[in-house]
C-alpha cells in the first residue's frame, strides 16, 4: 500500500467520546485506506493505516468477541 495523504482527511471519533480531551481514537476514511490516530497527538502523532478490508475484519472480530479475553 502506498502511503495515503491524510492532510485534508475528515477525522471523526465515536459519539461515546466526550470533549474533555480524554483517551480517544479518531478515524479517517479515504476510500483505499483507513487511518487511525490518537486524538491527543493529532498534529504530530503517527497514523496507523489499514485497508478497508482489514478494518472490516477487525470490526467483525471485535463484534464476535475475539478480543474479550485480552
Amino acid at each position: 500500500m502506498t502511503t495515503p495523504d491524510f492532510a485534508h482527511a475528515v477525522w471523526r471519533k465515536s459519539t461515546h467520546s466526550g470533549d474533555n480531551g480524554g483517551q480517544c481514537v479518531e478515524l479517517a476514511f479515504l476510500g483505499t485506506a483507513v487511518g487511525l490516530r490518537d486524538s491527543k497527538d493529532k498534529a504530530n502523532g503517527p497514523i496507523l493505516t489499514v485497508t478497508p478490508g482489514e478494518w472490516a475484519a477487525f470490526l467483525a472480530e471485535a463484534r464476535d468477541g475475539e478480543f474479550s479475553q485480552l
